[in-house]
C-alpha cells in the first residue's frame, strides 16, 4: 500500500510568530512541507494571482495595511487595479499577509494557525 503525498508549501517569516507557529502546526500535520521565505524568495504576480484566487480573496486583502510601506506607496488608493497591487506585493513582499499555506490546490492563511488544518 502506497500513501499518497500532497506537497505542501508554506510562505514563511522566521521571524513572525504566527507563521513559526503556523510552519510546526504543518509539520506535525503533513508529510511533505516546501518552506518558501517569501522575503528572501518573493512570489511572482502569477503566483500571487494564484494564491488569491485559492483564496478567495481580493489583492487587497492579502495585504498587510499597517506597514508602513503600504502608507508610503499610497496603496490605499481605492483606483489603484489588482495588478498594481499584485505588483506592490511582488516588489515589496513585506506587505504579504503571513503565513500562506497551500495544499491540495487551496489557500490558507495562518491567522489562527489552526486555519490552515481546514486545507490539508
Amino acid at each position: 500500500m502506497t500513501m499518497t503525498t500532497t506537497k505542501t508549501t508554506i510562505y514563511h517569516n522566521p521571524r513572525c510568530s504566527k507563521s513559526r507557529e503556523t510552519l510546526a502546526l504543518l509539520q506535525a500535520n503533513a508529510a511533505d512541507v516546501t518552506v518558501v521565505e517569501y522575503l528572501k524568495t518573493p512570489p511572482t504576480a502569477d503566483e500571487i494571482q494564484t494564491i488569491l484566487q485559492q483564496l478567495g480573496l481580493t489583492a487587497r486583502q492579502l495585504m498587510r495595511t499597517k506597514e508602513d510601506e503600504y502608507k508610503v506607496q499610497n496603496l490605499a488608493d481605492a483606483s489603484l487595479s489588482e495588478d498594481q497591487l499584485i505588483a506592490a506585493m511582488v516588489a515589496t513582499p513585506k506587505l504579504i499577509e503571513r503565513p500562506i499555506v497551500l495544499a491540495n490546490n487551496k489557500a490558507a492563511i495562518g491567522r489562527p494557525p489552526e486555519n490552515i488544518l481546514s486545507i490539508l
